[in-house]
């Protein structure tokens, strides 16, 4: 029997972006994106703890998952550090297409306190074989149904691959990208970020700070045909 991942990957892959409903889980039961239609969108987290309708916690949740060996790692493993927490997938066009953007900013000097962890919400050895393949510079750890369970953690409610999530060092939640990161985008949520963690923004006014600042940036060109 095919596992709800399995149904998810099928249904993604094969209707692209009119995929509507094809995957029901329990706590997943909205429409579904498609992992090929870009969804620029930014989901602020809420002004205070406890509020409800947001969805989006103003703490970044707890969870384990395991590495492509199988070692189990606690996200609390990097606690005290700047986190872009990006999920992703091996079948996923836009998650790959992300993957070198990731590297430049894990590996570039000026940013070297911050952390890129990638969830692979995927087949273990699927994600084994991408990364045999793929260089990637930062830690990837792998998820089938509790890959999902801490991208429900998060308030997303209806998956669409990848989303990337921005945590402050004390570990406030500053936003939810969900569709493919762009540079710009990128850069200027981790500006926002920095100011953070120096102490110059609350995470509040930092997040009315980031919406400003991806107001003025151009639209994104379309993604290209995969």
């Amino acid at each position: 029997m095919a596992t709800p991942l399995r149904w998810l990957a099928y249904g993604l892959v094969a209707l692209g972006a009119a995929v509507t409903g094809a995957y029901v889980h329990e706590r997943l039961s909205a429409p579904v994106p498609a992992a090929a239609a870009p969804i620029v969108h930014i989901l602020e987290a809420p002004p205070k703890a406890g509020d409800a309708e947001a969805g989006v916690p103003e703490l970044r949740p707890d969870f384990t998952l395991k590495d492509a060996g199988g070692r189990p790692h606690p996200i609390r493993e990097w606690d005290g550090k700047p986190l872009m927490i990006n999920f992703w997938a091996s079948w996923c066009a836009p998650c790959r297409r992300e993957i070198p953007l990731l590297n430049r900013l894990q590996s570039e000097p000026a940013l070297k306190d911050l952390q890129i962890v990638g969830i692979a919400v995927d087949f273990p050895q699927d994600v084994q074989n991408f990364l045999k393949k793929i260089p990637v510079h930062y830690p990837v750890l792998i998820g089938e149904q509790d890959g999902l369970d801490a991208a429900n953690a998060f308030g997303v409610q209806a998956i669409a691959f990848p989303f990337t999530a921005f945590v402050d060092r004390q570990g406030h939640v500053l936003s939810l990208h969900l569709g493919e990161l762009h540079e710009d985008q990128a850069r200027s949520t981790l500006a926002v970020l920095e100011r953070v963690d120096r102490g110059e923004l609350t995470p509040a006014t930092g997040r009315d700070a980031l919406r400003a600042a991806l107001a003025r940036l151009p639209k994104p060109l379309p993604a290209p045909a995969d």
